[in-house]
């Protein structure tokens, strides 16, 4: 079968990575189909796809329904809120698309004979103990604390689609997404590189958590959806890690925002949240022997269009 013939569902499609995801497998010749109930997805990331024949658009909640007439061939289930902001406001959403919309997904992926990639995270391994964070570290996650509420939703959908790959025989593949930065961010979300970048523009304190020496790794999404679309091509069933692992501390990032965007912001240092990772590192040697990938994009290069991107939304007053 030639990529020309590939249906492709994509739940979560109007979100930051869905969007960049459906790009992509356009780009590769598959017919896409984007599903988005829209409570943290924006139809505007969609906006250039208007004329695009191969792509068409369906506003439904995965978690009541994943109908898809005709033939599927692959289905890449990124529908979730992904930011602290969005799942402390949506902590129920959050935990029924884990659980019952990872349900449906697989449901459909098993009814059509279709492969499923899952889209999981990093914070899977919550407050890590082992640094790097490799595959097989299980994690250190307070499944009752206020960020319980993704890291276990997704813990869930891992198992989930586990069960049924060994009982069903689904195909199935499980990304681990590490911070992820670029272009269709949203300014609010809560997530450091909008937050930074959003500050730094408008001249406001650029809030740091605690002392800011927490850290972070940031991978470019052009990377991110590459390493995602050789996953999903592969034989690889086991979770893969994709992410950046050039690790830096948050006020280094800080500053390296500030003098990106040229701001005269200062530092303001407050609290750190609840349960707020202090590490965070890919391990990504499975994902260079399996995968044949790494990142490709340095931050330097990939702040360019980011910052670009958030100076147009506030040359527009969205931000």
């Amino acid at each position: 079968m030639s990529t020309t013939e590939f249906t492709t569902v994509i739940t979560g499609a109007a979100g930051f990575l869905g969007s960049h995801l459906t790009d992509l497998l356009l780009s590769k010749g598959h017919r896409v189909i984007g599903i988005d109930n829209l409570i943290t997805g924006n139809l505007d990331n969609l906006k250039h796809l208007e004329k695009e024949t191969r792509f068409s658009f369906i506003e439904q909640d995965v978690t009541t329904d994943l109908s898809i007439e005709g033939k599927v061939d692959f289905i890449f289930h990124f529908a979730s809120p992904a930011s602290p902001i969005d799942y402390l406001e949506l902590p129920i959403q959050t935990l029924k698309v884990g659980a019952l919309g990872t349900h449906k997904a697989l449901g459909l992926a098993r009814a059509k004979n279709a492969r499923i990639l899952l889209a999981s995270t990093s914070e899977v391994y919550g407050d890590p103990l082992v640094h790097p964070q490799p595959e097989s570290y299980w994690g250190n996650v307070n499944p009752i604390g206020p960020r319980g509420v993704y890291d276990e939703a997704k813990r869930f959908a891992e198992a989930m689609t586990m069960a049924y790959h060994r009982y069903h025989g689904v195909e199935t593949r499980i990304v681990r997404i590490f911070n992820t930065y670029g272009p269709r961010m949203r300014p609010h979300d809560g997530r450091v590189v909008p937050a930074f970048v959003t500050q730094a523009l408008k001249n406001e304190s650029i809030t740091v958590f605690g002392d800011g020496s927490q850290t972070r790794s940031f991978c470019y999404v052009a990377d991110l959806v590459a390493g995602i679309y050789a996953l999903s091509q592969s034989q690889e069933v086991n979770p893969v890690n994709i992410g950046n692992p050039r690790e830096m501390s948050v006020l280094e990032f800080a500053e390296t925002i500030r003098t990106r965007c040229d701001s005269s912001s200062i530092i303001e240092f407050k609290p750190l949240p609840v349960d707020d990772p202090k590490i965070r590192q890919p391990n990504i040697t499975r994902a260079r022997e399996i995968l044949n990938w790494e990142p490709k994009v340095a931050l330097e290069e990939g702040l360019t269009p980011t910052i670009a991107y958030f100076r147009e939304l506030m040359t527009r007053g969205v931000i």
